[in-house]
């Protein structure tokens, strides 16, 4: 069988030539006209434009991506030092307040407050006796001691009926929630809880992070740790 015949047989292929191509970068250099006179449709419209027309386009497109997501980090990173500076500020409260008995009032109003929460609740139990009386230490269900001891991390999720969504002012409103157990340490019963919520149903929901949560509940309870006997 001749050459003519083996290269009828076996047509140069699409990735033939772009094999060619990119393993011969001089070639361009050889036949530099062919940059202008190869026309290519543009994705702006359907004028024709030059290979290199097509390829700055490009280049600008790649270049405009790269600035939106410049931007997001920029963004994100001026998110996440109002947060730090909220928290901080929220802490120091914390750290300020000589008398525990409005503690848990405290935690809860000021992350409503600091964090713009529409509705904020919280209950302790196992509190020492001279705070039995107090509020947040009352009408707490073996219930939802059973549940907040059972959260490993805090349940952030639409609303489903939970009973501890009955110790905020309008329950009714709250359609997405956060369920955040306070406890002394990790593996060990939780002495209370603290219940966040919204009218938004996406504000807590089950694809957010939790350990901006995780650390809210820590800080909460060495605080609260002043209550228990």
């Amino acid at each position: 069988m001749n050459h003519f015949n083996q290269d009828a047989m076996n047509p140069i292929t699409e990735d033939d030539i772009a094999n060619y191509l990119a393993n011969t970068p001089d070639f361009f250099e050889r036949h530099a006209q062919l940059l202008a006179q190869v026309q290519l449709t543009s994705p702006h419209g359907n004028r024709a434009v030059s290979l290199q027309e097509r390829q700055a386009e490009m280049l600008r497109e790649k270049i405009k991506a790269l600035e939106h997501r410049v931007m997001d980090m920029v963004r994100h990173g001026t998110e996440n030092v109002v947060t730090a500076d909220r928290l901080q500020r929220w802490t120091s409260g914390l750290l300020a307040t000589r008398d525990p008995r409005g503690l848990p009032t405290q935690i809860a109003g000021e992350l409503q407050s600091l964090f713009m929460v529409p509705q904020t609740a919280i209950k302790v139990w196992d509190c020492d006796s001279n705070y039995l009386s107090e509020p947040y230490a009352q009408w707490v269900s073996d219930d939802v001691k059973a549940l907040a001891t059972s959260l490993t991390a805090p349940y952030c999720g639409l609303n489903a009926g939970f009973e501890a969504a009955n110790w905020l002012p309008e329950a009714h409103a709250a359609v997405s929630i956060a369920l955040i157990p306070l406890r002394p340490e990790a593996a060990m019963p939780a002495f209370g809880m603290l219940v966040l919520a919204s009218p938004d149903a996406q504000r807590f929901n089950a694809e957010m992070g939790t350990d901006f949560l995780e650390r809210i509940a820590e800080l909460a309870s060495g605080a609260l740790s002043r209550l228990r006997p």
